[in-house]
């Protein structure tokens, strides 16, 4: 009885599964590798890669402007502390307690801020005036960052490293919301001092 369901099997098993047909996609990689093939061949790929390569440069050399931050209408100065709280224990490798979960530790106490930093936005004339200005009056001892403007560029006609805050994350963290700004630590405080001042 079982020999002779097993010579049956295909038979019936056609009847309820239905016929087989072959698999008629396309492989995937084979299609992404002749569209790009084609695309090489009528000159689109390189195209392509071309203005990939400008919009990288373009990045670089003009990154997006800080967003939410304005040229400033009413100066005004405020202080930032620094200080956090410990999530949890931080210890050495040979596991030795620096830092306990709750303590207040401000990075002041370690490490002073040796430079100003000085926010502007270089599209503004008058703003980078004053940088020019901040930079002669702290005789160099200070960090340029733009908050919108070309960085490189200002870095080959300066002579001297120009940074930008990047998605804003500096001008987020002090809270600051005017340009210019400078930001100084005053002697012997544990905080810092922001000034956001008028550029004329």
């Amino acid at each position: 009885m079982i020999l002779c369901g097993l010579i049956m099997y295909p038979a019936w098993a056609q009847e309820i599964l239905g016929p087989s047909y072959p698999i008629t996609e396309p492989d995937m990689l084979e299609a992404i590798q002749d569209k790009l093939k084609s695309m090489e061949k009528n000159g689109r790929l390189g195209q392509l890669q071309k203005e990939a390569i400008e919009r990288s440069k373009q990045s670089i050399e003009r990154p997006d402007p800080v967003k939410g931050i304005v040229k400033t209408r009413q100066p005004r100065t405020f202080y930032f502390d620094p200080s956090w709280r410990v999530p949890r224990d931080i210890t050495t490798p040979e596991g030795k307690v620096i830092a306990r979960a709750g303590d207040m530790v401000n990075p002041l106490d370690y490490v002073p801020l040796s430079n100003h930093l000085f926010f502007f936005d270089q599209s503004d004339p008058k703003q980078v005036k004053k940088a020019a200005e901040i930079l002669k009056r702290f005789k160099g001892a200070v960090k340029p960052i733009l908050v919108a403007g070309e960085p490189l560029a200002l870095t080959r006609q300066w002579k001297r490293q120009v940074y930008f805050d990047q998605s804003g994350h500096l001008v987020r963290r002090f809270g600051i919301k005017q340009v210019p700004a400078l930001v100084s630590q005053e002697v012997a405080q544990r905080r810092l001092r922001i000034d956001e001042m008028k550029a004329d």
